[in-house]
């Protein structure tokens, strides 16, 4: 049996998978400054104290017009809009033309999907907005 030096095999870069990052790539979310730790997620405690109180905000109002622009400039306007066919009456999310009659459907609105049952929901009748 042969002794190794302690250095060359129980080096520690403090990730569990052995990669190290290229420095400068983790940043933190809030502030955008620099990480104290690989494993850090933010890099002061006033951050994360930020971080959590904009995750548990309440939702004062929805500008639905500046959600479809945003949308629209990300491209994904048709992925977020429920269409329904008008022949069958079937509804899809993001899909434009019916998979049953193959006809193109009209659009309803901003939807998504109802979190209690997965079915498409329009984004008015989800947060009772009209």
């Amino acid at each position: 049996m042969t002794c190794h030096s302690l250095t060359e095999y129980s080096k520690r870069d403090g990730l569990r998978d052995g990669s190290v990052p290229a420095p400068g790539l983790h940043r933190c979310p809030i502030c955008e400054g620099p990480l104290p730790s690989p494993r850090a997620r933010y890099c002061t405690d006033a951050c994360k104290q930020r971080a959590f109180r904009l995750r548990h905000q309440p939702l004062t109002h929805v500008d639905v017009d500046e959600l479809r622009r945003d949308l629209q400039r990300r491209r994904t306007l048709a992925a977020h809009t429920l269409y329904e066919c008008s022949t069958c009456g079937e509804r899809r999310l993001g899909e434009r033309r019916c998979a049953e009659c193959g006809l193109f459907s009209h659009a309803l609105g901003l939807a998504g999907t109802c979190p209690g049952c997965d079915e498409p929901i329009l984004l008015t009748e989800l947060l009772d907005l009209e």
